[in-house]
C-alpha cells in the first residue's frame, strides 16, 4: 500500500517535526544551562607569541640611548654576538638606574635587555649555571654566570623560559592583564615534562611558574639571577633597594591555553566514574608554612580554572601575596556532593601528612562547591545517617566497604583545621531550577558510576523512605542532590555551624536590587542566605558572582580581616 501526502498535510508534518526538534533542542540547551551555571567560555585564555618592543615614549638620552642602539643590533645578530649586545645594553642601562634610581626609561631598557638575556640563552641552550660561558662583546669578553642550582625543581635546564613581554595573553578571562612594576624581567618557566609524583606533591603535571629575572655586574662578569616574586617584593641592585617586576597572569594565561582544563568540565559531570582520576587538592605555588592556605572549591561543571581571574587579582596585592598561598580543590562534579566532600577530606588529611606545619586554612567556595565547604564546618556526627537508616553504622547490616564509604560521606565532624569560610553563591537550601524539568533533563544525563550502582542496590530495601524526596531507581547525582527537597539537604539544614568558625556570604541579584526576594537567576535569597553570617553582600551579579570585581574585592577585604584577627 502507498501512503500519500498532499502538500498541506505535508506542511503541517514539516511544522510539526520541526516543532518537537526545536523542543528538544531548547531542552537539551536548557540542560547545558543548568550544569553551566557558572559555565567556561570556548577561549578563556589565548597566547600568541609576539617580537618584544620598547615601551614608547621612552627618553633615551646617553647612555641610554646606546643601550638602545645595542639592543637594536642584536635584533640582526645571531647566537653569542647577540647574546653580548644584549649584555651591554643591560650593563649600560643597570649603570643608570644605579646613578638615577628614579629613571623609568633606564629601568624600563633594563628589564627589556634582561628578557632579552634570557631568551638569548633559552634558544642557544646556554646553561651559565652549570659553567661560566664566555662572551665576547665591542667592549671585551665579559662571562655570563649564574647561581647553580638548589635542587632539580630548580634547575632551569628542566624549563623552557618565555619572557612574557613576548606573549600576547587574550581571552574571556583576561579582558584586563594586570603586572607588578619594579625592576627585572618577568618570565615564564614552562617545564618540559610532566611531573611522575604529582599528586604526591598536590602539583599540577606540569609545571607554569611566574619568575623575575636579574642582571648582576661585577666587573667582567654577569650575574643573572632568576627570583621568585610570590617570594621576594623587593631586591637590591647596585645597593639601591626596588619593588621586583612581576607578571602573575601570563603563567595562568599560559596554562589554561596550553591544558585546556575546562574541556573536562561537562564530562565529568556526565560521567564522573570515568574521570575519578581528576578529584585532587592542588598548591598554585611553592608551600609556605609561613602563609595561609587559601583553597577554593569550584561548583557544578567547573574546574579549578574557573577561580583564575579572582587568583590572579588577589595576587596584585602585596599583603595578600605575603601572607597567603593558593590551592584548590577540584573534582568530577556529576558526584552527588556528600561524597566529592569525602573526597575533599580525604585531600586535606593529605596536606595534613604532607605539610603538618601548614596554618589552618580559609575556604572560598562556589554554588556546589560551597556547599562541600559547609559540609568541612558541621558536626553531623551520626544523626545523617540515623536518619537514613534508623540504626548507627556499625549496626547497619551492609558490607564492610559499601559502610566505609557511605560513612565517609554521611558521617562526619567539622575540621579543626579550617577557620573561615567563604560562601559565593551557594544554594545551602538548593535550587527550585535541580526539581524542574531542566533539572531533570540534566539530572538523566548523568551516569551513574558502577560502585554506586551496587550501593544503591545493597542499601535501598534498609533505607527509611522519604515521601517529601522524589522516588529514584537509582543512587542521587550532583543535580539530585541540589535539590530543595533532596534529604541531604534537608539533613544538612537542620545542623548549626560550628561555633568559633567565621563563615561569609557573597551572592548576585542581577542588579535588580529586590533583595530579600532576589535570586542570581540559579540561586534564590532564601537559599544562599546563611543566618550567623560575618558578613554578606548582595552584588550585581548573576550566578557567577565569583568573576565580579566588587565580589573580588569583598573575597580580599575578607582575607585581610582575616589576617588583622589571627595576628
Amino acid at each position: 500500500m502507498r501512503i500519500t501526502i498532499d502538500d498541506h498535510n505535508k506542511g503541517r508534518l514539516i511544522s510539526s517535526t520541526l516543532k518537537g526538534a526545536w523542543q528538544f533542542v531548547t531542552k537539551f540547551a536548557a540542560a547545558l544551562l543548568l550544569f553551566g551555571w557558572c559555565g567556561c567560555a570556548a577561549h578563556l585564555a589565548t597566547v600568541e607569541t609576539k617580537p618584544a618592543r620598547l615601551p614608547a615614549g621612552l627618553r633615551v638620552e646617553e647612555p641610554l640611548d646606546s643601550a638602545r642602539k645595542y639592543l637594536a643590533m642584536a635584533e640582526h645578530e645571531q647566537s653569542l654576538p647577540g647574546l653580548g649586545h644584549d649584555l651591554l645594553a643591560a650593563k649600560i642601562s643597570s649603570g643608570m638606574v644605579e646613578q638615577h634610581p628614579k629613571n623609568e626609561s633606564a629601568r624600563s631598557i633594563y628589564n627589556f635587555a634582561v628578557a632579552r638575556v634570557v631568551q638569548d640563552v633559552d634558544q642557544m641552550d646556554l646553561e651559565p649555571w652549570r659553567h661560566p660561558i664566555t662572551v665576547l662583546t665591542d667592549q671585551g669578553h665579559y662571562a655570563l654566570v649564574a647561581p647553580k642550582p638548589v635542587d632539580a625543581q630548580h634547575d632551569p635546564s628542566r624549563y623552557d623560559l618565555f619572557p612574557t613581554d613576548t606573549l600576547k595573553v587574550g581571552g574571556s578571562f583576561f579582558k584586563t592583564y594586570s603586572t607588578v612594576a619594579g625592576i627585572g624581567a618577568p618570565i615564564v618557566a614552562v617545564g618540559h615534562a610532566e611531573s611522575l609524583h604529582f599528586r604526591q606533591q598536590y602539583k599540577f603535571r606540569r609545571v607554569y611558574a611566574a619568575i623575575t629575572a636579574v642582571l648582576r655586574f661585577s666587573g667582567r662578569q654577569a650575574r643573572l639571577e632568576f627570583v621568585d616574586p610570590l617570594n621576594t617584593e623587593r631586591i637590591t641592585l647596585n645597593k639601591q633597594v626596588f619593588p621586583l617586576a612581576a607578571d602573575f597572569d601570563a603563567p595562568t594565561a599560559l596554562l589554561i591555553a596550553r591544558e585546556r582544563p575546562e574541556r573536562l568540565a561537562f564530562s565529568r559531570v556526565i560521567n564522573p566514574g570515568a574521570y575519578a582520576d581528576t578529584a585532587m587538592l592542588c598548591q598554585l605555588q611553592q608551600f609556605d608554612p609561613a602563609r595561609t592556605p587559601v583553597i577554593f572549591v569550584h561548583g557544578l561543571q567547573e574546574t579549578g580554572a574557573s577561580w583564575a581571574p579572582m587568583i590572579d587579582s588577589l595576587r596584585n596585592d602585596p599583603e595578600i601575596r605575603e601572607h597567603y598561598q593558593f590551592w584548590f580543590f577540584s573534582y568530577p562534579s556529576g558526584y552527588p556532593y556528600p561524597y566529592s566532600a569525602a573526597l575533599f577530606r580525604q585531600n586535606l588529611d593529605g596536606i595534613k601528612r604532607a605539610f603538618p606545619d601548614h596554618k589552618r586554612v580559609v575556604l572560598i567556595g562556589h554554588s556546589m562547591g560551597g556547599m562541600i565547604c559547609r559540609l568541612m564546618i558541621t558536626d553531623a556526627r551520626d544523626k545523617i545517617w540515623r536518619d537514613f537508616f534508623a540504626t548507627s553504622p556499625a549496626k547497619t547490616p551492609i558490607a564492610r566497604d559499601t559502610r566505609r564509604l557511605l560513612e565517609e560521606s554521611l558521617v562526619f565532624n567539622h575540621r579543626s583545621d579550617v577557620e573561615r569560610v567563604i560562601f559565593i553563591s551557594t544554594p545551602h537550601r538548593g535550587s527550585k531550577l535541580a526539581s524542574g524539568w531542566i533539572g531533570r533533563i540534566g539530572a538523566a544525563l548523568v551516569r551513574t558510576p558502577q560502585l554506586f550502582t551496587s550501593i544503591y542496590t545493597s542499601t535501598k530495601p534498609l533505607l527509611i523512605a522519604d515521601p517529601a524526596a522524589r522516588p529514584l531507581n537509582r543512587m542521587p547525582n550532583s543535580v539530585d542532590t541540589l535539590e530543595p527537597n533532596d534529604r541531604f539537604v534537608e539533613a544538612v539544614n537542620k545542623l548549626p555551624i560550628t561555633p568559633g568558625i567565621s563563615y561569609h556570604s557573597i551572592m548576585g541579584d542581577r542588579g535588580r536590587g529586590d533583595t530579600p526576594n532576589s535570586s542570581d537567576g540559579v540561586v534564590p535569597y532564601w537559599s544562599s542566605h546563611l543566618a550567623g553570617a560575618r558578613s554578606e553582600l548582595v552584588v550585581n551579579s548573576d550566578h557567577g558572582a565569583q568573576y565580579n570585581p566588587q565580589a573580588i574585592r569583598e573575597v580580599e577585604r575578607i582575607l585581610k580581616l582575616n589576617l588583622a584577627v589571627s595576628r
